[in-house]
């Protein structure tokens, strides 16, 4: 990766995502900070780097999946990333974890993801890159500086490799993410359809229907998070019922909670196609992960040099030498 200002760079890795901090370090052309978490017998612990950051520019990559150490570990990283007098911190974190407790959708309830953003910006982090938020208000909630990837930049190219266009449609597995397949269908000069749902109660689907035609077209599914599994295998079973060739998902986050994987592999998906923003519980026949490792080195470089993120998407486009640039696509 080229134009780059290494002498005062540091990528550091939280446990939660180390193999892709690794391999975000690699891209970026520096070796993984070197840094240790002293574990106590009471179960408390205790991060700490072991080379000097002092006036460095210090990028913290940590997934803030559960369980809630993770999260804490990011936040003692920052503290001590302040403390050793660091120029810059910035957060990288792939998953926002929390990010679904983004209102009061009744009384008595927090809005997690806002009290997690105040925690996060008061530990002392300068800037936060994060990557397909569950709720786009939730860059709002911080005080600082956000750059918000999108998983569209890994997906798109590998449809445009994988599938002919004018034979696939997009398919949201709810209302709340139509936004996101209209965009996709936008983009790629196609169509798409919605599943509705109605939840009895988190996790817990009460009835969904398709809106739209899908007769002998190749489906792909959109989505940011797989958490239980339900509400995707469900749409795929009714898609592929109503006529579809082939039914497949592309969801960023795979957090794949309990028997997940079983409901996937059990399914009438051919293919989930998913990020390493959260490490893979085991390894699946019907599960691809697309790494997001190149986006992050990317966005790092840019944010160094001081660089827009606007068109990552045309970046990506160009390092899998598929499409000319997005305008394109749009003619």
């Amino acid at each position: 990766m080229s134009d780059m200002r290494s002498d005062k760079v540091f990528i550091f890795a939280g446990r939660a995502t180390e193999n892709l901090a690794r391999r975000v370090a690699e891209i970026y052309g520096i070796p993984l900070g070197n840094s240790t978490v002293f574990q106590y017998a009471d179960g408390e612990f205790q991060p700490s780097y072991e080379e000097t950051i002092r006036g460095g520019i210090v990028f913290i990559i940590q997934s803030t999946l559960p369980p809630t150490d993770n999260l804490f570990e990011l936040l003692m990283m920052i503290d001590a990333a302040k403390r050793a007098s660091a120029q810059k911190i910035v957060a990288v974190i792939p998953y926002y974890g929390f990010a679904r407790q983004d209102r009061k959708d009744k009384p008595h309830v927090p809005i997690a993801s806002k009290l997690i953003a105040d925690m996060i910006s008061v530990a002392g982090v300068d800037r936060v890159i994060t990557m397909d938020l569950h709720a786009d208000q939730i860059q709002a909630f911080f005080n600082v500086p956000l750059d918000h990837l999108f998983g569209s930049s890994i997906f798109m190219p590998y449809i445009r490799e994988k599938f002919d266009i004018e034979d696939v449609m997009f398919a949201s597995p709810d209302m709340g993410g139509s936004k996101r397949a209209g965009l996709y269908a936008k983009t790629l000069n196609n169509s798409f359809v919605i599943c509705y749902k109605h939840r009895n109660k988190p996790n817990e689907i009460g009835e969904m229907r398709l809106i739209g035609d899908v007769e002998g077209k190749h489906v792909i599914l959109l989505d940011d998070i797989i958490d239980t599994g339900t509400t995707i295998c469900k749409a795929a079973g009714i898609i592929k019922a109503s006529g579809a060739k082939s039914v497949r998902a592309m969801i960023t986050h795979p957090v794949l909670s309990g028997n997940a994987i079983e409901k996937v592999e059990a399914s009438e998906l051919e293919e989930l196609v998913v990020t390493d923003t959260i490490p893979l519980k085991r390894e699946s026949s019907k599960i691809h992960v697309l790494s997001c490792d190149w986006l992050l080195a990317e966005a790092i470089r840019r944010v160094v040099n001081y660089e827009s993120l606007d068109n990552l998407y045309e970046t990506t486009l160009h390092r899998k030498g598929i499409i000319r640039r997005m305008n394109d696509l749009k003619d």
